[in-house]
């Protein structure tokens, strides 16, 4: 059986394959939803306490985000992702340690 494009459909059990162009795009809209949320936490610290290391450590996080939105258009998803993870948890773990 073919589809309408000429693919073959995926078996019931086998899941359908991101393209490259899927991936980019899932991770745009990844890194983009973390930069939302880390600019209200951002917002949500200062109001509580004004600190730099508040303001570095999410500024940090925002900058991240952003570097992982334009690698993503480049094709580098991989290391997007990695970068995202492993920076947003570093991010937060900076929080929970380094902010009184």
């Amino acid at each position: 059986m073919e589809a309408a494009r000429g693919e073959e459909e995926p078996l019931s059990g086998e899941r359908a394959a991101t393209t490259p162009r899927q991936a980019r795009r899932i991770r745009i809209a990844l890194a983009s939803v973390m930069m939302g949320a880390m600019a209200v936490v951002l917002v949500v610290r200062l109001a509580s306490r004004t600190s730099v290391l508040v303001v570095g450590v999410y500024g940090a996080a925002l900058v991240l985000c952003g570097v992982v939105i334009e690698l993503s258009r480049h094709g580098r998803t991989r290391l997007g992702s990695w970068l995202l993870g492993i920076g947003l948890a570093a991010a937060l773990a900076a929080d929970w340690l380094l902010l009184p």
